[in-house]
């Protein structure tokens, strides 16, 4: 399997360290966030990985270019961010005919992703999404998932009871997903598909307990580095 990770983004939130460094370079622990997960990927077995650039994009290409591993790493650079549904369409060329892992750049999990290769369960046209607990910036939570394993979008009702989770940013994605939508363009957001897969009930997933952070800024980040140097 192939996999994607999105480390375009300006990182905007993260400022002032985002200023001069792409934020998927942001050492946690002493390592980029970046290289934790090509690490976790190559242990895993996935040594065919895609990295989308734009903001700083040429640190990034560097990093790559110098470091060793077994994987073989192709960097897509974007003239200014395509979001994380232009992304994709841009690289369906590289990502094959087979579903693909792919990983917000700027979140930490610590999930086992070759048992989780292993056992998504991918419609043909559709996904497979790792959802965790929500946490404090995001206490509504995004999607439902139901009791046979298929994620339904989250009503009122369920923001009341508590029932949604938050994504992840793991994901098992069919490239038909992406080729069928139709209103593909050059920038649109993923959240787009899958809503739209999330009416033929063609989204499934699973919720996920371990320790998982969205490093959306420098507090988060210290809260990373806390916890990994725990």
């Amino acid at each position: 399997m192939k996999a994607m990770i999105l480390a375009a983004g300006k990182g905007e939130r993260m400022q002032p360290l985002t200023l001069t460094r792409p934020k998927p370079l942001l050492p946690a622990a002493g390592k980029p966030l970046l290289e934790h997960w090509l690490q976790r990927l190559e242990a895993a077995g996935i040594n065919e990985i895609v990295i989308n650039v734009s903001y700083l994009g040429e640190q990034i290409e560097a990093y790559i270019k110098a470091r060793g591993g077994t994987a073989n790493i192709v960097v897509i650079r974007e003239g200014e961010p395509l979001e994380t549904g232009g992304a994709l369409f841009n690289a369906l060329p590289l990502l094959g005919d087979e579903p693909f892992l792919l990983i917000n750049g700027d979140v930490f999990c610590e999930m086992d992703l070759h048992a989780l290769v292993v056992r998504a369960e991918v419609p043909a046209v559709g996904a497979y999404l790792v959802l965790a607990a929500n946490p404090a910036h995001n206490v509504t939570g995004d999607f439902v998932l139901s009791g046979n394993g298929i994620i339904k979008a989250k009503t009122q009702e369920s923001i009341r009871g508590g029932g949604a989770l938050t994504f992840s940013g793991l994901s098992v994605i069919s490239p038909e997903l992406i080729r069928q939508y139709p209103n593909c363009r050059q920038k649109f957001p993923l959240r787009e598909v899958f809503y739209w897969a999330l009416e033929k009930q063609n989204i499934r997933g699973e919720s996920y307990s371990g320790y998982w952070l969205d490093v959306g800024t420098p507090e988060r980040l210290a809260e990373l580095n806390d916890y990994l140097r725990e």
